[in-house]
């Protein structure tokens, strides 16, 4: 899935303005350097004036900013390091720490959204890359993976 829509949707979801959005990846790393005016450069639609594609690197310090915003800092561990390339699987795996769903909630979440998968599936997304069972995460699956946290959130 494309960066800028999946900003985009998490935004929504959550109902946060540009501003919170800076705040939130800020973070993750209080250095990086991200402005509202980016914000909303990735906001827009890409056939409109001032469209700018959302890298890897905004996305994985937005991602790892909102598992800190919603569950808070662990200082006894050391900071992890931050994803070179954001997949569909990494942004399921950030979403399910911020959010502390279980094997249970990511089933009804799906099954909510009208696209349920089994549990050997949806464990398969979880997996290392290297194993034998991974399996990787669709744009389709997280597309209503999104929709179906923004309805149990949103209402």
């Amino acid at each position: 899935m494309i960066n800028n829509d999946t900003l985009r949707a998490i935004r929504y979801m959550l109902d946060l303005s540009d501003a919170r959005v800076v705040e939130i990846t800020h973070l993750a790393d209080p250095g990086f350097a991200l402005t509202k005016e980016d914000v909303q450069a990735f906001l827009r639609k890409d056939d409109e004036a001032g469209y700018v594609e959302c890298s890897n690197a905004v996305l994985a310090h937005f991602l790892d900013g909102l598992v800190i915003h919603r569950r808070g800092r662990d200082d006894s561990q050391p900071p992890r390091p931050v994803e070179k390339r954001v997949t569909n699987n990494v942004v399921l795996k950030k979403l399910r720490v911020a959010f502390e769903l279980k094997d249970v909630d990511m089933h009804a979440i799906l099954a909510a959204a009208g696209f349920p998968i089994s549990k050997p599936e949806l464990s398969a997304l979880f997996r290392q890359p290297g194993h034998k069972n991974f399996r990787l995460c669709g744009d389709q699956l997280l597309r209503n993976f999104l929709k179906g946290l923004t309805l149990r959130l949103r209402g």
